[in-house]
């Protein structure tokens, strides 16, 4: 049997440097990464300063501030009437009006919201087309999950009015 002899054609310096094309890729994809991480390291300590620096400054407007001074009648009203302000500010404005608007329709013009922060009602002012458009406003309020214990409080037919359209107002509680 005769003896194979292989010949190969290259000695192994392409494929090296084949490999070191392919290393300083590498490197410099690694390169690309690192500094990627690094601008969005930056960017996350910016804004966690920027968050810090917000909550300081809401903890100082919203810190109380201690009188010191004899408590005077006047001072008790004005407490008074802040907390008043207070409270009617702390209603639920959107999901209020998103029931309300969602429960109105192209044959129902609301006039008036007049909410009581104390009593958690509300009155609604409006104008219909017709009893039925009406009646279906008030319903669809009773049916609306931040209203309850919606009621027609009184109604009024336009005669003078052509079209004769119904004023009415209603009554409901907010959840």
């Amino acid at each position: 049997m005769r003896s194979l002899r292989l010949r190969f054609p290259d000695s192994g310096g392409e494929a090296r440097q084949a490999g070191y094309a392919v290393m300083m890729l590498g490197i410099i994809v690694l390169a690309g990464v690192l500094y990627q991480f690094q601008v969005a390291m930056n960017e996350v300590a910016y804004w966690d300063l920027r968050i810090a620096s917000m909550d300081r400054r809401i903890e100082r407007k919203t810190s109380p501030e201690v009188f010191s001074g004899p408590e005077r009648p006047e001072m008790k009203r004005e407490v008074r009437k802040a907390n008043a302000v207070m409270s009617e500010l702390d209603l639920p404005w959107g999901a209020l009006f998103d029931s309300i608007e969602y429960a109105s329709s192209h044959d129902v013009a609301l006039l008036s919201i007049q909410p009581d922060a104390s009593s958690r009602k509300m009155r609604i002012g409006g104008e219909a087309k017709n009893i039925p458009a009406m009646l279906e406003f008030v319903g669809a309020l009773e049916r609306e999950p931040a209203l309850k214990d919606a009621h027609l409080l009184k109604y009024e037919i336009k005669r003078d009015d052509p079209h004769r359209p119904v004023t009415f107002f209603v009554s409901a509680s907010w959840a």
